[in-house]
């Protein structure tokens, strides 16, 4: 069993930034892949980020590319997201995965079935 705890949501101003945080406890992170999901009000949750176990690959939501970086320290047992030039539109929950599935060449879990492990999420509030 991992138990995930987020941290350092907020509300910011658009153009602002923010640093998620997600603590595990239980087992080491270093076994799974790991990824940032968003849930906005009336909206289905969607994909993020994801980050590979040794942190070499990571993928992106198209319109988070280039403002948000996903990064890992597994000796610390977290995960970390990195949010600039932060819009309204990225207001949401946003929760940390963790998935037995291990990236694979060109591919990586994407979708919340595949994610074993859930976060209790932490609000971000852009404001315009």
């Amino acid at each position: 069993q991992v138990q995930l705890v987020e941290s350092g949501g907020g509300l910011v101003k658009a153009g602002g930034s923010l640093r998620l945080s997600c603590a595990a406890s239980g087992r080491s992170l270093s076994e799974y892949s790991m990824a940032w999901f968003r849930q906005a009000p009336g909206k289905e949750r969607e994909f993020v980020a994801s980050i590979s176990w040794s942190g070499d690959n990571t993928y992106y939501k198209d319109s988070v590319k280039g403002r948000f970086t996903i990064s890992r320290d597994n000796p610390k047992n977290s995960v970390y997201l990195q949010m600039n030039s932060l819009k309204p539109e990225d207001t949401a929950v946003y929760y940390c995965a963790a998935s037995w599935i291990p990236f694979s060449p060109g591919d990586h879990p994407k979708v919340g079935d595949e994610y074993d492990y859930w976060g209790q999420g932490t609000q971000v509030t852009v404001s315009s």
